[in-house]
């Protein structure tokens, strides 16, 4: 796994095992706010005091990282539940090896340790290590957001079936939204036979948008 160094100055790394890197070279951090974090209307979901996430491939957790920033400097009094997914422990280990601009990162450093799992008054964070296709079937209850952030359709097409996002469609709120990076027509197809309708995101990086998806 080597270290890559992107075009807004944060870190990522490289994948030989998917010849990809996690994030987009244009820029980790600037990816994780705009394409993820910010995507959605995510002062207004703090205002209610309580946000549920699934991070789907957790990764290095900087959109999770990114969101907390954006709902504690909406709310910071607002409870925060997330759940990530992620089948990689070397990539959770490398969160020791980066410094991203996110003030809340430390708490994904916490949560990346050997337990996997953070708690305080106002956050608990649980990384499930396992297979995504298998561990989302276990899960229970309501996330008001869903990031979707696997290796590009190419490397991974399972995690960009319909199938799973029925699975991810399953476990969203009636309000929730879900934001992934792609914007290729499989997967857009794939989205809506799941249950969502669809709109552009964020341009960032790229002259293509982002998708952004709500349940029908």
């Amino acid at each position: 796994m080597k270290e890559v160094l992107t075009r807004d100055g944060s870190k990522t790394f490289y994948s030989e095992e998917h010849d990809e890197t996690y994030h987009s070279v244009s820029g980790a951090v600037e990816e994780a706010f705009l394409k993820y974090a910010g995507a959605s209307d995510i002062g207004n979901i703090a205002g209610k005091g309580l946000v549920r996430i699934l991070d789907v491939c957790f990764g290095l957790g900087y959109n999770t990282a990114a969101a907390l920033d954006l709902i504690w400097a909406a709310n910071p009094e607002c409870k925060v539940e997330i759940v990530g997914l992620e089948n990689d422990p070397e990539i959770l280990a490398r969160t020791a090896e980066v410094e991203p601009a996110i003030k809340s990162y430390g708490l994904i450093r916490e949560a990346a340790k050997d337990d996997h799992a953070y708690h305080d008054a106002r956050l608990a964070i649980k990384i499930i290590i396992g297979d995504a296709h298998e561990e989302i079937k276990k899960l229970t209850g309501k996330f008001d957001l869903v990031f979707h952030d696997p290796f590009s359709p190419k490397k991974a097409p399972s995690l960009w079936t319909e199938e799973f996002f029925r699975e991810e469609r399953r476990l969203m709120s009636s309000k929730g939204v879900l934001s992934t990076y792609s914007c290729a027509r499989i997967v857009r197809e794939n989205l809506k036979k799941a249950g969502f309708s669809i709109r552009d995101g964020p341009r960032v990086g790229r002259r293509a948008p982002s998708t952004i998806a709500v349940p029908d």
